[in-house]
């Protein structure tokens, strides 16, 4: 299985990447949760734009990814999971928690260390928000994101199969608590027990510093109910809510040689409360 996997693990991703993607934008189209305000061509032209710019940078400048530091690893017997004899469903659960949490952690950093702020701000800078944004990262985000990965993959001797599955299901994800889509509220309440939800994850994106500094996940809902950084609602409303940065209110965002030169401005302190 592994062997299969690892021979079809790029088309699987892309092709997982682009059925989530148009299947949200399909659902966003035909039911909205809020309106949009700004351009949403200028908008998904530049977030696309990023994410084309952040898969190149990390061909060029990383030519070996997760995946092939796990296979890596595995070969020269790496990492915690390598040297303890578990079954490999187990093996696979945890390296896949293991890398959840360990994302959760750096968003938490990025959020609180200001060095990190000023590229994860490119994030949160989105005037609007929707499926796009998901995908809407600095190439320098994405390149510390991916040595910080790289290196708890090998520390953990994650498998490579975990991994695969893991990056899949973090992309897929990423596009839906992202999106601009009408859930109802029941549905929402039981899914966002274990799961992050699209109006879970809204409220990270408010104006609000109390808000943007909340609900850090991206798969697993758990994470942030147990380290205390979980809000339930924004204070304003999901309709009323303002997304974004609060001192950058206008189009800007939707320009992507602005948002590649963002972290190169002053720094911008979060505000509100």
């Amino acid at each position: 299985m592994e062997d299969v996997l690892l021979s079809v693990e790029p088309s699987l991703r892309l092709g997982v990447f682009l059925g989530v993607l148009i299947a949200m934008g399909i659902w966003e189209s035909l039911a909205p949760r809020r309106p949009t305000t700004y351009s949403k061509l200028l908008r998904w032209t530049t977030n696309l734009g990023l994410s084309i710019v952040n898969g190149l940078v990390l061909r060029v400048l990383v030519p070996v990814l997760a995946v092939g530091a796990a296979t890596w690893a595995e070969s020269q017997s790496l990492g915690l999971l390598n040297l303890v004899d578990l079954p490999f469903v187990v093996a696979c659960v945890l390296a896949f928690l293991a890398l959840d949490l360990l994302i959760y952690t750096q968003h938490v950093v990025f959020h609180h260390v200001p060095l990190f702020w000023r590229l994860h701000q490119v994030h949160h800078a989105d005037p609007n928000i929707d499926t796009s944004t998901g995908i809407r990262f600095h190439p320098i985000e994405i390149l510390l994101s991916m040595g910080i990965k790289i290196a708890a993959v090998i520390a953990l001797g994650a498998p490579a199969v975990a991994v695969i599955l893991f990056e899949i299901v973090l992309n897929a994800t990423s596009l839906f608590n992202h999106g601009n889509v009408r859930i109802s509220a029941l549905i929402d309440r039981w899914v966002r027990r274990v799961f992050v939800t699209p109006d879970m994850h809204r409220v990270h994106h408010s104006v609000i510093r109390s808000e943007t500094d909340s609900n850090f996940g991206f798969n697993f809902s758990f994470w942030d109910r147990i380290f205390g950084t979980y809000c339930d609602a924004p204070k304003k409303g999901h309709l009323d809510m303002e997304i974004g940065l609060p001192e950058h209110q206008n189009d800007a965002p939707t320009k992507i040689i602005w948002s590649l030169g963002l972290p190169f401005h002053a720094l911008h302190e979060k505000d509100g409360s």
